[in-house]
C-alpha cells in the first residue's frame, strides 16, 4: 500500500498565493482615487465591451483586475445581493462595507477550499454625502479586506504606481487633476523605460459624483474625457456644468446604464451589455 503524498498546509497556501499574485500581476492596472466631488476610477482598458469598472448600486461602484470571467461573476453576484437587500429592506441599507464583507467570504472560501484560487483583486467604493464619508475597500484573492484612504492601485506594477500616488496625491484634487495624475502613474513603465502615451481611447474612466441625485455613477467618455486629460486646455479644471461629468450635455454620447433597482437577478449593465455576464467572455488576465 502506497502512502499518500503529504504537503504541509502552509506550503499549499503559499503556492496558491504565489499563483494568484502572478496572475494578477499580468493584468493591466486600475487606479481608484478620491477627488473633490467624489471618487474616480481609471483603468487601462482599450476594450469598449468588457468593462473593469461598473456600477453596483446607487452610490456604490466596483473595479477589478485579473481574470475577466472570475471578477465578472462576482460583479453580477454583487448586483443581485444589492438589489435583493435594497428591495427587502431599504435602499440606504445597501452599503459598500456589507458588500465587501460578502465578497471577502466568497474569496476566502474559494482560496481555501477550491482547487484554484481566483486570480483577481477588486475594489468596492461608496461615495458619501461628505468627503469624510467616502469608503474604498480593497479585497485580495484570499479574502483579505483593507479600508483604503484616498487612493488604491491594483494589478500590473501596482507598487510603483502606488508609490507615485503617495508622493503626488492630495485631498481636494479637481477631477481633471485626479485623472491626469492617475494617467501619469499608469503610464510609468517598469525598469526605468520611457513613460508610455495613454490616450483617451486606451482608458476606461468612471466617477461616483456625490452631487448627483441618488445614482452617482457615470462613465466619462468622448470629448469630455479628452478635455479633462488635456494639459493645454485651461478650462479642463474649471468648475461648472461645462465639464461636470453629470451634465446631460457633455454626456450626450454616453450609453446610459439601466437602473440597478431592476428586479432581482438583473445586472445593471442594461440590454446592450447583456452579454457581459455570460460565460463566453475571455479568460485571460485583463
Amino acid at each position: 500500500m502506497t502512502m499518500p503524498f503529504y504537503v504541509p498546509p502552509e506550503q499549499v497556501m503559499k503556492d496558491r498565493a504565489d499563483f494568484a499574485r502572478k496572475g494578477i500581476a499580468r493584468g493591466r492596472s486600475v487606479v481608484v482615487l478620491a477627488y473633490d466631488k467624489g471618487i474616480a476610477f481609471v483603468a487601462e482598458n482599450p476594450s469598449r465591451a468588457l468593462h473593469k469598472v461598473s456600477e453596483i448600486y446607487d452610490r456604490i461602484a466596483f473595479a477589478a483586475v485579473g481574470r475577466y470571467n472570475e471578477f465578472e461573476s462576482l460583479r453580477v453576484a454583487g448586483i443581485r445581493y444589492a438589489d435583493l437587500r435594497g428591495y427587502s429592506y431599504d435602499r440606504t441599507d445597501v452599503t459598500a462595507r456589507a458588500l465587501a464583507n460578502t465578497y471577502a467570504q466568497t474569496l476566502g472560501a474559494v482560496f481555501t477550499q477550491e482547487s484554484k484560487p481566483f486570480e483577481i483583486e477588486i475594489v468596492v467604493a461608496e461615495v458619501g454625502a461628505r468627503v469624510e464619508d467616502d469608503q474604498i475597500f480593497r479585497l485580495t484573492y484570499d479574502g483579505s479586506v483593507a479600508d483604503e484612504r484616498g487612493f488604491v492601485v491594483m494589478g500590473g506594477a501596482s507598487d510603483q504606481a502606488e508609490a507615485g500616488l503617495a508622493e503626488r496625491w492630495r485631498p481636494g484634487l479637481s477631477l481633471g487633476e485626479a485623472l491626469r495624475l492617475a494617467v501619469d502613474v499608469l503610464a510609468v513603465s517598469p525598469e526605468g523605460a520611457e513613460p508610455r502615451e495613454l490616450g483617451a481611447d486606451l482608458l476606461e474612466v468612471a466617477v461616483l459624483d456625490r452631487d448627483r441625485p441618488r445614482r452617482t455613477f457615470r462613465r466619462v467618455v468622448g470629448p469630455l474625457l479628452e478635455r479633462l486629460l488635456s494639459r493645454d486646455n485651461p478650462m479642463s479644471d474649471a468648475p461648472g456644468d461645462e465639464v461636470h461629468p453629470g451634465h446631460p450635455q457633455v454626456l450626450s454620447g454616453e450609453t446610459e446604464e439601466a437602473s440597478p433597482s431592476a428586479p432581482v437577478g438583473h445586472d445593471n449593465a442594461g440590454p446592450s451589455d447583456e452579454g457581459q455576464g455570460k460565460d463566453d467572455g475571455p479568460t485571460q488576465p485583463s
